[in-house]
């Protein structure tokens, strides 16, 4: 098999805000190849790796000619002639040539780019897509993710009408994919009819969810538990809520500004709300529930409910291998947020899924606000086997592309497939008994 790097191409396309980013194109010697596109984030941790933007006032500062030009003149001569079947190699040759703790060299968005399209390329060299290619030796059945749909946006995500950033809903009750999906399209249906004969509905956010003009964050609570009985399923058993909280959104130095509650609450007044609606309503799984620098709240909170739901790092733990071991072992978090384009490198998404794994931890593989066509995070999910998956509404087609794309796949797979369903809800790992603030 050919797999030998011939040429590395870059190229400016646009992202679901209409801001440029980098598609990279990887050809082999044998002819095969692959492409891939670089997301881009509203909301960031501040030591997740960063995107090269050309600042300036073309485009608004999001431009990537820098990206783009380091890309050819640095990264293309680097990588022509290497091995793309031996990835990890690959992508060392990244990091190393980058030389930054956080990518700011050569930028993360080129970066995840090249990364993911030479992956793309050796799976057309083998003659498979790029989820076969991952999977290995494929023995009995495959599992494929429970989906994680946004139905309400809010935070970074819709200017901060509301403060939660994402209302979401998972549908473990379902027998397949293909019925969570149908399930969600009724309920983000029912949710939009809602809002219309109320007069809360201000449009659509960033990540196709229902832009909604509500008087709390609650209100988006009960709005959303209307929502799916309006459209036929049982909360709390065919269908759970999930929320993005994003603390750090709203919440410096353990203080939280609520600005659709009219309200400044510390960590323990966050923890108290949280643990109210916990109480009042069917969530499965919550992210980021106080901000990156209160890991006292982390803790507390999930030795407090993590046997019960879901606690979710993604600005706390940004896709770190060594960050995911830390939860791991101190018990802050339960799952990790995998964005690939948070470390740069599918070597080093996939490093802190295998942390995570070690530890018993969770995991959902995450698209970003601005998006693109490209659908491959959900070869990710299926390839490296993990159990949620998270793309942002059930509207808009750079979020469509890819839970079509997973459609295909469970299509594809035919009695091999095994939907993951209420497994990532029933195996949380245990928590310790202690509910203080200390470790």
């Amino acid at each position: 098999m050919a797999t030998r790097i011939e040429r590395v191409l870059g190229r400016q396309v646009y992202d679901s805000r209409g801001r440029p980013t980098i598609e990279a194109e990887v050809s082999l010697d044998g002819g095969a190849v692959g492409r891939a596109i670089a997301p881009a984030g509203a909301s960031r941790g501040t030591a997740e790796a960063v995107d090269r933007r050309d600042g300036g006032s073309a485009f608004g500062g999001y431009g990537v000619s820098r990206a783009s030009a380091g890309l050819r003149e640095r990264i293309a001569p680097r990588l022509r002639g290497m091995d793309a079947s031996d990835q990890a190699a690959l992508d060392a040759a990244l990091i190393a040539l980058d030389g930054t703790p956080n990518r700011a060299a050569l930028g993360a968005n080129a970066m995840i780019a090249v990364s993911m399209a030479a992956s793309h390329a050796v799976a057309a060299a083998r003659g498979l897509p790029l989820w076969r290619h991952l999977l290995g030796e494929l023995g009995g059945a495959v599992a494929l993710p429970l989906p994680e749909i946004q139905i309400f946006g809010g935070g970074a995500h819709a200017a901060g009408r509301i403060d939660i950033q994402d209302f979401m809903v998972v549908c473990p009750g379902a027998a397949s994919v293909a019925e969570a999906l149908a399930w969600t399209a009724e309920i983000y249906r029912a949710a939009g009819a809602l809002m219309a004969e109320t007069g809360r509905l201000a449009g659509v956010a960033d990540e196709g969810g229902w832009w909604p003009a509500f008087d709390s964050n609650e209100d988006a609570l009960e709005a959303l538990l209307r929502a799916i009985e309006r459209a036929g399923r049982r909360p709390g058993d065919e269908v759970l809520i999930s929320l993005d909280v994003a603390a750090s959104e709203f919440g410096r130095a353990g203080r939280y500004r609520l600005r659709a509650d009219k309200a400044e609450l510390d960590t323990e007044g966050l923890f108290e709300r949280l643990a109210g609606w916990l109480e009042r309503y069917p969530i499965g799984s919550i992210e980021d529930p106080f901000g990156e620098d209160d890991p006292a709240g982390f803790l507390r909170f999930t030795r407090a409910f993590g046997q019960q739901v879901q606690v979710v790092g993604d600005d706390f733990l940004v896709t770190d291998a060594d960050r995911v071991r830390a939860a791991g072992q101190s018990g802050t978090a339960n799952a990790v947020l995998l964005k690939p384009n948070q470390r740069g490198t599918l070597t080093e998404t996939l490093e802190a899924w295998q942390a995570a794994r070690a530890f018993g931890m969770g995991g959902i593989i995450s698209a970003r606000s601005g998006e693109t066509e490209d659908t491959t995070i959900c070869d990710l999910a299926v390839g490296w086997q993990v159990p949620q998956l998270k793309v942002g509404s059930f509207s808009r087609s750079e979020r469509m592309a890819k839970w079509n794309a997973l459609l295909r796949i469970e299509e594809a797979l035919g009695d091999r497939a095994r939907f993951v369903g209420r497994r990532p809800y029933e195996s949380l790992p245990p928590a310790p008994a202690s509910t203080s603030m200390s470790a």
